[in-house]
């Protein structure tokens, strides 16, 4: 009987071990995956942020009034126009595609994506409007279309990391009331 009373005792305290270290393994996994996907949000936000300077300065230089902005037809897009800048502009239109290419590297989500997209469209658009235009005279729809596109990019990025939704702005709830206001 000793012998069988070891066995079971020896048995249960090697189930214990495994299961301990199962136990243990599994939990490390878990920290690591939280960890990973830290980093990760942490590399998507910091992606956007530099994304968002970069469209930001871009405008800025597009809205100079010394700003030397051209545009040609677009060659695959029929009635669209694509800006060219001078050697002072070129700095900031590679910034904007560099970090808007960094966001599509790092991006989860493909609304995420395409809100960007839409973002680099409609500074595009403006920059060709300002080749045409003074920069008091530019068109107000381009910039409705901005914000629009912008309040739809803060909306995706902050949905992919996991962030309440943006409540509305000022202008968005003065545009939502009805005329009679």
């Amino acid at each position: 009987m000793d012998v069988v009373g070891t066995s079971i005792t020896a048995v249960v305290a090697l189930l214990g071990v495994v299961l301990g270290g199962w136990l243990s393994i599994r939990n490390q996994d878990r920290l690591w995956q939280r960890d990973h996907a830290r980093q990760w949000r942490d590399i998507r936000l910091a992606a956007c942020k530099d994304f968002v300077a970069a469209y930001r300065e871009y405008m800025a230089y597009t809205l100079e009034p010394t700003a030397n902005i051209t545009a040609v037809p677009h060659p695959r897009i029929p009635g669209s126009l694509m800006p060219f800048f001078d050697e002072t502009g070129r700095p900031y239109k590679e910034r904007l595609e560099a970090t808007s290419m960094a966001v599509r590297l790092v991006s989860e989500s493909a609304e995420t994506v395409r809100a960007t997209g839409d973002v680099v469209r409609s500074v595009r658009q403006i920059a060709a409007a300002r080749a045409t235009h003074s920069e008091a005279a530019l068109p107000a729809e381009d910039f409705e279309k901005l914000w629009s596109v912008q309040h739809a990019f803060f909306t995706a990025v902050r949905r992919e990391l996991g962030l309440i939704e943006i409540p509305m702005s000022a202008y968005e709830v003065r545009r939502s009331r009805p005329e009679s206001y």
